[in-house]
């Protein structure tokens, strides 16, 4: 089923679609720009990150080829899309919801577009089953920080504590206290994309407040911990060809290693584990950085497919 969304701003100069798939048992919401996906040749998947929306790529789809189709989903639990029903989420879910979305494509190729969780989803998808994904470019998906298995007693005692304690998230009066918060976590981030974003980023409440549009159990701590042999493992096996993007003035180091300091250097021997990847550092940007500069981002997307695909 398809609807057409209301071009709520003019930050946003191509319009969109929603339609719903059912996946895995869940209703599932996807935003697409562009032809159907059986009327192009390359169909690029833009995956979002943690309390995030599939709207947050509309700026970087409007400067992508118009020939493309570009779609993306709002994860389980957020946007659109129906929240599990569980008091808490895992990981793996979004690889398998990815396979099943991924049926829906009829593009000869799928380009998996990634940012930070989104991006780890596409970098563990395009290792798990590589035939499926004709190039990956990974947003600021830098993995976490390794963890040892002497964590795992206080991991799982967090983890069932929180869960009885349930999580909750703030709510605002109005879209404007929405905006204001948007640009209180992103100096970068322009009014105008914001009064775009927050009708998105929200959802309003039968008391007339709006709440984020995450269900509030995604802050629940994961009880397993992150392997970083498993995820490397992963992103050996990786077939296609990778543009690695990472911003001058990303905000994330302190989840990739301890000390900070040490997190570029950790960046890079992550990244070496990817058979083919390229590098783009985008300047005067950080970690929301389809936000900060999506033209740069696109034309850096436009430019390593027409490279790495160029019958397409």
């Amino acid at each position: 089923m398809r609807m057409p969304v209301e071009d709520r701003s003019s930050a946003a100069r191509r319009p969109s679609e929603s339609r719903f798939l059912d996946v895995r048992g869940m209703r599932y919401h996807l935003r697409q720009w562009g032809p159907s996906s059986d009327q192009a040749d390359v169909t690029v998947v833009m995956l979002h990150g943690w309390m995030d929306v599939s709207a947050s790529f509309q700026f970087v789809a409007d400067a992508l080829d118009a020939s493309w189709c570009v779609m993306a989903p709002d994860w389980r639990g957020y946007g659109l899309t129906e929240r599990a029903h569980a008091d808490c989420y895992w990981f793996p879910d979004y690889v398998a919801d990815l396979d099943r979305i991924l049926d829906d494509v009829k593009s000869r190729r799928i380009v998996l577009v990634g940012h930070s969780m989104g991006g780890n989803v596409a970098l563990l998808y395009a290792g798990i089953r590589p035939a499926r994904v004709a190039a990956v470019v990974n947003l600021e998906g830098f993995g976490l920080r390794q963890t040892h298995a002497t964590q795992a007693p206080q991991r799982y005692a967090q983890w069932l504590d929180e869960l009885r304690a349930g999580a909750s998230m703030r709510d605002y009066a109005s879209l404007a206290e929405v905006e204001q918060r948007l640009l209180r976590n992103n100096a970068r981030l322009t009014p105008q994309r914001a009064r775009f974003l927050a009708p998105f980023w929200s959802q309003r409440q039968a008391n007339g407040r709006w709440a984020i549009a995450g269900d509030p159990a995604h802050k629940i701590v994961n009880p397993t911990l992150y392997r970083l042999d498993e995820v490397l493992a992963c992103w050996a096996c990786i077939a296609c060809p990778v543009l690695w993007v990472q911003a001058d003035a990303t905000e994330v180091l302190r989840f990739v290693a301890d000390p900070p300091s040490s997190a570029l250097q950790e960046i890079e021997r992550r990244r070496a584990a990817i058979p083919a990847v390229d590098s783009l550092v985008i300047t005067d940007a950080g970690h929301m950085v389809h936000h900060d500069q999506p033209e740069r981002v696109a034309a850096g997307i436009k430019d390593f497919i027409s490279k790495r695909l160029p019958a397409a």
